[in-house]
């Protein structure tokens, strides 16, 4: 089978250096990426190096080779093209239609999916014409991360940061995976996501938990982020990096979680309530540690009922149309208590699963039916957490009012 074509696209930033880890996933994940820089990227990175590494050569001007019209051609025969870093300049060419450079070109006569990372300083991210211009882009189809937060160029610290590769060829890989006839179907769309367990502190060493890694909340984080939506990734103690082109919220027990989930859900278009939130929560909190005492035994805990999120914001929704998902961890009587908790949450859609110490926590992988309030089932087979997500998403889209493109356009 033919090597699927990926064009990659390279524009004038201090972050064109870690372009060179992407390429080297995308050619040795068995693509053939033909690399694009501007000329001001090749200030950064010369052409010798994209060419090497790509084996394919390498040009930034229309001119070079004109008998094999490279300003079409590539774009023509790509199957991706991802554009990282992508500065303001490249955005708001992109998003006029100003073709003053094979990268330009490529990027009009392309008929695949596209794929923007940005890398710029916060103040420029946050611009009103940056935002204008990736509202724009967002609205025709085009897959554009949210940058990452962290250290910027010199001493500034911000939202603007490119991404990590790795997390930047997932999500080239999942929207390779769904191909140019899925298109973004989230594009203009805000998704909330909660992922990880909630932890109660009983005093300052020791909390009461669950064995959640948050790998499920994750993988439905980053496709839909692949799918076009803007993202609010709310994480409990997960420890795991945060997924590109998400905005993350840091969370830790029930009451927190709730809080964020709130604030975050008053824009949604949906929420998935992934996360493992704890039942109850220690009525008091011992401010030391507490010792145990020779000959005694210990005094019981007493319990307080931590707040239903999931029924919560079914109940008062924060918007009309918005879509809530929720999911059950059962231990026996799986579809039973599902349809009961489906009945008793009042979401749209519950994800209904199997756990315990050996199934599903921290796996990969995962088996799930998911339950709809109009009472159809949707079984998923064992197999990668991604899958599932991709089902849910694929179950949302459906119940989604028409396209809203007010919140696209938020910088989060």
């Amino acid at each position: 089978m033919d090597k699927p074509k990926v064009v990659l696209g390279v524009s004038g930033g201090i972050a064109a250096y870690k372009a060179c880890e992407l390429l080297r996933r995308l050619t040795e994940s068995g693509h053939d990426v033909r690399v694009v820089p501007t000329g001001a990227a090749l200030h950064f990175v010369g052409a010798a190096t994209w060419s090497a590494l790509s084996g394919n050569p390498v040009s930034t001007e229309v001119w070079s080779d004109v008998h094999e019209v490279p300003h079409v051609r590539i774009g023509q025969r790509a199957d991706l093209v991802v554009v990282a870093p992508a500065t303001a300049d490249m955005l708001a060419k992109a998003a006029h239609g100003i073709a003053d450079d094979l990268l330009t070109n490529t990027l009009l006569t392309a008929r695949c999916p596209v794929v923007f990372a940005p890398a710029m300083h916060t103040e420029m991210w946050e611009h009103p014409a940056t935002q204008e211009n990736v509202a724009t882009l967002r609205r025709r189809g085009a897959v554009v991360i949210e940058p990452a937060v962290g250290r910027l160029t010199g001493a500034d610290t911000g939202k603007g940061r490119l991404p990590d590769p790795d997390e930047i060829f997932e999500i080239c890989r999942r929207v390779l995976a769904r191909g140019s006839a899925a298109g973004p179907d989230l594009a203009g769309r805000h998704v909330v996501v909660s992922a990880g367990g909630t932890r109660e502190p009983l005093d300052p060493v020791r909390y009461l938990g669950n064995r959640s890694s948050g790998k499920q909340g994750y993988a439905l984080a980053r496709t839909a982020a692949a799918r076009g939506a803007r993202v609010t990734l709310i994480e409990a103690n997960t420890g795991m990096p945060d997924p590109a082109g998400v905005d993350v919220v840091h969370v830790g027990t029930a009451v927190q979680l709730r809080e964020a989930v709130l604030k975050a859900a008053a824009d949604a278009d949906v929420v998935v309530m992934a996360a493992a939130v704890a039942d109850f929560r220690p009525a008091s909190y011992a401010e030391g540690k507490i010792k145990k005492k020779d000959g005694q035994e210990p005094a019981p805990i007493a319990l307080v009922r931590n707040p239903d999120i999931l029924a919560e914001i079914s109940a008062e929704r924060a918007r009309p149309g918005q879509v809530v998902v929720g999911f059950a961890a059962e231990t026996d009587d799986v579809l039973a208590n599902g349809r009961d908790k489906l009945r008793r949450k009042g979401c749209d859609l519950l994800v209904v699963n199997e756990v315990g110490e050996r199934k599903t926590f921290g796996s990969e992988e995962n088996e799930a039916v998911v339950l709809a309030a109009d009472g159809t089932e949707t079984p998923v087979p064992y197999g990668p957490k991604e899958a599932l997500a991709e089902t849910v998403w694929d179950l949302v889209v459906p119940r989604l009012g028409g396209t809203d493109t007010g919140d696209s356009d938020t910088s989060g």
